[in-house]
């Protein structure tokens, strides 16, 4: 299957990250062609409608709608963030597109600027990836030096300056507001929401926050067209996606692919499942996404529509894959484990409930289950869900619903024989899932 790389598919180079090479590879083609033409902003955001971009972050929601909220005729600052906060259980494809391509997110943004009516941006990087924070910084010198960023860009009056944050490490800095309060300096924790960050942002101003593979799509639907890149997906679900696959296949990493391509197709590029095993269960969107069974994974494409409609969420894009030795229990109890230890605290659905979720999987694991602690997992998360200020308690909580909806014939093993379903012997390392 040919692929026509729109990120990280088409890098051939050394140094693939360099200003030169991103040039050659028809790097800042589209900044240029707006400036020169003064390409109205309306068109600029029409085309991004067009091209049914759909949020790369998680939430899928539709590109251009959003940039059309900033209020353009505000007076005052406005401000870009872009969300490189990539800290989820099975996520690692941001920080290549960062490491290999940062020019692609760079002009995406200043693109992204113009359209807005913004004249400045940050970009919020991952506390433990440092080196891609540097590689960020070298790219943005790059870009400064060579009138592409700054004041009065290639000569017009446009200006847009562009900063790299570096994070703290903590998973919430990924929800928006908690990374605008620390971009703020103050601590990573979820602002009420409403105000939305469009009306009320970063230092109180109007904020658009998008993830970074979003703003790196955004120059080539300006060169090509918001119809090229449409073309290159399905309706509702333009372009091409970059998917992290990791767990036990072959080959893990990130693969570019259409959004529609069949999961199938995915796996065959990953080489498929390790070892020849069956499969047996598929995280399709990161570890917040509810798990779906191999059987049901294997009918579904690579898009939002359709693996919602399985029973899940495309997400970040971030597929965890686990073959017949996997001990579902094992997995549920580790995973449940990060977002205890990640709830920031402010709510106390999320604060307790998680913590709750967690002692109640670790001793089913270990033994100690009770014939009631399925009925108790499942009513804890119908009073997590939807009552906490963000998304991080229903992240908790969606995973343990579809582990206990889907494979409740393991926990109800494991709380009346005090034992894995899965014989010992057979695990070996089969039930620990490996990610990036």
């Amino acid at each position: 299957m040919t692929v026509q790389g729109i990120i990280l598919s088409d890098l051939d180079g050394d140094r693939t990250w360099r200003l030169a090479d991103y040039v050659k590879r028809g790097g800042y083609e589209a900044l240029k062609k707006i400036v020169a033409e003064k390409i109205p902003a309306d068109q600029i955001i029409g085309e991004v409608k067009k091209s049914a971009l759909r949020g790369r972050g998680g939430a899928g929601f539709p590109t251009g709608l959003k940039w059309s909220f900033m209020p353009r005729a505000f007076p005052g600052a406005k401000y870009l963030a872009c969300n490189s906060d990539e800290g989820e259980p099975g996520t690692f494809k941001d920080r290549d597109i960062l490491r290999y391509n940062p020019h692609t997110v760079i002009e995406g943004m200043i693109i992204a600027g113009y359209a807005m009516g913004c004249e400045r941006g940050y970009n919020y990087i991952h506390g433990e990836i440092f080196e891609v924070y540097e590689r960020f910084e070298e790219a943005l010198q790059e870009a400064r030096e060579a009138g592409l960023l700054g004041q009065n860009i290639l000569g017009s009056d446009f200006s847009f300056e562009l900063y790299a944050h570096h994070g703290y490490g903590a998973y919430i800095c990924g929800e928006e507001t908690a990374l605008l309060e620390s971009i703020e300096g103050k601590k990573g924790q979820p602002r009420f929401k409403p105000p939305f960050p469009a009306s009320f942002g970063l230092y109180g101003k109007p904020t658009t926050i998008n993830n970074t593979e979003t703003f790196a799509s955004i120059p080539f639907i300006i060169r090509e067209g918001g119809d090229a890149f449409l073309a290159l997906g399905k309706p509702n679900n333009g372009g091409t996606k970059l998917f992290s696959v990791s767990g036990h296949v072959n080959k893990p990493g990130n693969y570019e692919i259409p959004l529609g391509t069949p999961f199938s197709t995915l796996l065959e590029m990953a080489g498929g499942v390790r070892g020849g095993r069956k499969l047996k269960a598929v995280i399709p969107g990161g570890s917040s996404a509810p798990v779906l069974p191999g059987a049901v994974m294997m009918d579904c494409t690579m898009d939002y529509d359709s693996i919602s409609k399985g029973g899940s969420m495309l997400g970040s894009g971030a597929v965890i894959v686990m073959d017949e030795t996997t001990c579902m229990v094992k997995a549920l109890e580790r995973l449940s484990y990060f977002y205890f230890e990640e709830s920031c605290g402010q709510c106390t659905p999320c604060r307790e409930g998680t913590g709750w979720l967690y002692r109640v999987v670790h001793r089913i694991e270990n033994g100690l289950g009770r014939p009631d602690d399925l009925d108790l997992l499942n009513s804890v998360t119908a009073n997590i869900m939807g009552r906490t200020i963000c998304a991080l308690g229903d992240a908790a909580s969606m995973p343990v619903q579809s582990f206990v909806k889907h494979f409740g014939d393991e926990f109800a093993f494991h709380i009346e024989h005090k034992k894995c379903l899965v014989p010992k012997d057979v695990q070996h390392e089969g039930s620990k899932i490996y990610v990036a």
